[in-house]
């Protein structure tokens, strides 16, 4: 079984992808200062609760935003004579049509190829992470780029953490704009307010992205992602094509399928790449032989 492994600067995410799935996907907190025997346990332990371990495990595919955590899961992957492939600019098979393609985070590379794949394009990506990500991919499967801004909850902890009398709250949808209390008021501001900067943005990115492609703006699919896409507030977004929060995990699952030669999981269609992009795909760590 391959684990496919999303490391962010909020959570960790992992998922086994096994015959023609991924197995129920898992989420922890990230820990920059974690050690490699840490990492070990902790993917042990949440492989456990669907039934698996690091034993069945044949292979490793990671994105990762966190360089410190890229070196511990190297060392990890060493250390059990896993390969290890590491997502980035360098070996996603796409084109990458911004100034500076290394700066481009391999998550956003990832969902990139994935959603070509699995929705079809002109595309954009919105993932509700630590940032906010709208990424874009052109009708021939390039990365044309996007927008950053800050996440929902990284909102929220600073109202807290910079304000004296600002609580913690639930990131619920009020009933109401005009809040009656404090909660309520920050409810408003908080989600409200981030559901119509989400729309506003994601309005704009597709008329010019729909522009650039000389494509309807209906014609561009919209794909949400990451761990706040399956909230009400998210749900009802209008435009949005699909809701998928495994998308990072399934595009590592395809990016794997293009480095292994194999092309045999359905739903995770990786047929298709030719050329130079395709070879290019590296395993930066060989199980001995």
């Amino acid at each position: 079984m391959l684990l496919v492994l999303d490391i962010g600067n909020t959570n960790l995410t992992l998922g086994l992808v096994h015959g023609q799935s991924i197995m129920a996907s898992r989420r922890a907190a990230t820990r920059r200062s974690e050690t490699a025997d840490e990492l070990e346990l902790l993917v042990g332990g949440l492989l456990h609760l669907d039934g698996a371990s690091l034993t069945d495990v044949t292979g490793i595919a990671l994105a990762s935003v966190v360089p410190t955590l890229t070196g511990v899961t190297t060392a990890l992957a060493v250390r059990r004579g896993l390969p290890l492939m590491v997502a980035g600019a360098d070996n996603v098979p796409m084109p990458i049509r911004v100034e500076r393609p290394a700066e481009v985070g391999a998550d956003r590379l990832v969902n990139a190829l994935a959603v070509s794949r699995l929705y079809g394009t002109p595309a954009i990506v919105v993932d509700f992470g630590t940032a906010t990500t709208f990424d874009c991919v052109a009708s021939d499967g390039a990365y044309v780029g996007g927008a950053i801004a800050p996440g929902l909850e990284l909102g929220v902890e600073a109202l807290a953490a910079r304000t004296a009398q600002l609580p913690r709250i639930e990131l619920c949808e009020p009933e109401c704009a005009i809040g009656t209390d404090t909660v309520s008021a920050m409810q408003s501001g908080v989600v409200l307010g981030y559901r119509a900067l989400t729309l506003g943005l994601l309005e704009r990115i597709r008329f010019e992205l729909a522009q650039a492609e000389r494509v309807r703006d209906n014609e561009v699919q919209v794909v949400l992602t990451g761990g706040l896409s399956a909230a009400p507030w998210a749900r009802e977004l209008p435009g949005v094509d699909a809701i998928d929060p495994d998308l990072t995990l399934k595009g590592l699952a395809i990016l794997w399928t293009l480095a292994s030669g194999e092309t045999d999981v359905p739903g995770l269609d990786a047929s298709g790449w030719t050329g130079s992009a395709a070879a290019s795909i590296h395993i930066v760590s060989d199980k001995p032989r």
